[in-house]
């Protein structure tokens, strides 16, 4: 595997022990409501992840096993959506975390996160390879049940519903409303998702980067100021991890378009 590219900011706020760990992790987690892990091997993983340390992380996660896939699919996952600058690497790390999910998702049916970061792989493998190709490649109802299953097994999960939202409005943008239904794609349902996500964890950058994007693809240019507004209010949050400050970057990066 090529050599993965460092974290590019100071990640000095971002390294915490177990204990200032524990006490952050409620926080930390109201995107994918992952519980606190008993095992000191896997929390030692998720400081890793936190510190953006994503390359570690995912090696401590495989180490640890067990609840350690989730801190590994994570770390991989995130690290490809913002880090990876060859394509083709970034594809082939998100086949690698929708296959491993997979497989965890079967050996435990109830794990919540094991069916999200397939779908979440899965999704950002459809929009690297183009949400028309993936859909023709039967991607699409693989990504929404896996999304709608991890909501049915955590319904306080904000990132299932950004997803899930995401899931929507990318293929309503992609292939139109009359084909969209065919894939089981509704704007209304994709708008409420993002609402929801936001209501769950209202500190979310993510969420509301993922909400702006929604609004112009599902309602076009009138929502601009609206998107505009969202951005801005990603842009000014304050990061508590590498990953919510790879998140902000990214509002203020589309700002600045």
């Amino acid at each position: 595997m090529a050599k993965w590219t460092a974290f590019p900011y100071d990640n000095a706020d971002y390294r915490h022990d177990a204990a200032a760990l524990k006490k952050l992790w409620a926080r930390l987690h109201a995107g994918d409501a992952e519980p606190l892990p008993k095992d000191a091997a896997v929390l030692e993983a998720w400081a890793l992840f936190h510190a953006g340390e994503f390359k570690k992380a995912a090696d401590a996660g495989l180490k640890a096993g067990g609840a350690g896939l989730t801190v590994a699919n994570k770390a991989q996952s995130i690290y490809a959506n913002y880090l990876e600058k060859s394509e083709k690497t970034k594809l082939e790390l998100f086949q690698e975390v929708a296959e491993r999910a997979e497989v965890q998702a079967a050996a435990e049916p109830k794990n919540a996160n094991a069916h999200y970061f397939m779908a979440y792989a899965l999704g950002r493998y459809s929009q690297g390879i183009s949400v028309a190709k993936a859909l023709a490649q039967g991607l699409g109802g693989k990504v929404k049940g896996a999304l709608e299953t991890t909501i049915q097994l955590s319904p306080k999960h904000a990132d299932a519903h950004i997803a899930l939202g995401a899931f929507h409005a990318e293929v309503i943008d992609k292939v139109g409303k009359l084909l969209g239904r065919t894939q089981g794609a509704d704007a209304a349902t994709g708008l409420k998702m993002f609402q929801t996500a936001l209501k769950l964890n209202p500190t979310s950058a993510i969420a509301m980067v993922e909400y702006a994007n929604g609004l112009v693809m599902l309602e076009g240019d009138k929502k601009m100021k609206e998107a505009t507004r969202l951005y801005e209010q990603a842009a000014a949050c304050e990061p508590l991890d590498a990953m919510e400050r790879l998140d902000v970057e990214m509002a203020k990066a589309e700002l600045e378009d």
